[in-house]
């Protein structure tokens, strides 16, 4: 049975209330071809029946695991390429000449899925910048799905998620063949510390952040919602940090916090003087 409009303004009302998601009128085949699979999962016949529990029981925990099926978590190695190439020429070696009396970097992957950006950094500074294994450098990634984070820390990877973006040899460097996978070796994977925030809510404290990640994520909040995130990473970010958005993002129109980087192609922003 399709989803009906109530059972549908019930679950957007709910995504967005527990996880900032917009979920625009259109999106009912979304929801009805995610949360199917949800009900089946829980033994209810109908994405009705499903409504009908989390309206009585709002206790019930169903909730979870519908914020868990609306969650879109796609994710490659090295995605767009170009902030990771800005990175390696121009924002990583101006980092490390500024911090060179602390030796300390800290940075934040927010909406970092099964793990491929946070370890696509730590393999970039293993390989490029082998001085900063002496250094104190904390990635810390974040997700508000419990169940891709198991997967990041599992830090093992299918041959079609290798063959999307991860070059060569970083394969035949840091990964050992299991099977049909291939498994991140630990000596990259532990560099990556990864926690389970929700981004519409109360954040846990970090250090001053030098780099924050929160790319191909915002598109999915309202604006007031976009307004209040990039207000609390200025607050994070020391004056000569980095902000990182997704290719099709911009603070346009969110404030006067950031102002957009010379490295156009990287979604690449600074702090506004």
């Amino acid at each position: 049975m399709a989803i009906t409009r109530a059972e549908f303004d019930f679950i957007r009302t709910l995504v967005s209330a527990k996880a900032g998601i917009v979920l625009e009128t259109g999106k009912e085949y979304l929801v009805e071809s995610r949360l199917t699979p949800v009900t089946q999962k829980l033994g209810l016949k109908s994405i009705g029946e499903l409504v009908t529990r989390l309206r009585l029981e709002p206790r019930c925990g169903f909730d979870s695991h519908v914020i868990e099926a609306m969650t879109t978590n796609e994710t490659t190695f090295f995605r767009d390429n170009a902030p990771f190439e800005a990175l390696r020429k121009h924002m990583l070696p101006a980092l490390i000449q500024a911090r060179r009396t602390s030796t300390q970097l800290r940075i934040w992957c927010a909406a970092s899925s099964t793990g491929q950006e946070p370890y696509s950094l730590a393999m970039l500074l293993a390989e490029h910048f082998p001085e900063l294994a002496s250094w104190d450098v904390q990635i810390v990634a974040s997700d508000l799905s419990i169940e891709v984070l198991d997967r990041a820390r599992a830090a093992r990877y299918t041959q079609f998620e290798i063959n999307r973006g991860l070059p060569i040899q970083y394969l035949m460097k840091y990964f050992e063949k299991h099977g049909s996978e291939w498994q991140l070796k630990r000596s990259i994977a532990d560099r990556v510390e990864f926690r389970q925030i929700n981004l519409i809510e109360r954040w846990p404290p970090f250090l001053p952040l030098d780099m924050v990640f929160i790319r191909n994520v915002m598109i999915y909040f309202d604006v007031e919602t976009k307004r209040q995130i990039l207000q609390r990473i200025r607050q994070m970010l020391k004056p000569d940090g980095y902000l990182f958005l997704g290719s099709s993002e911009t603070t346009m129109n969110l404030g006067n916090d950031f102002q957009r980087s010379e490295h156009d192609l990287a979604g690449c922003y600074r702090v506004a003087a």
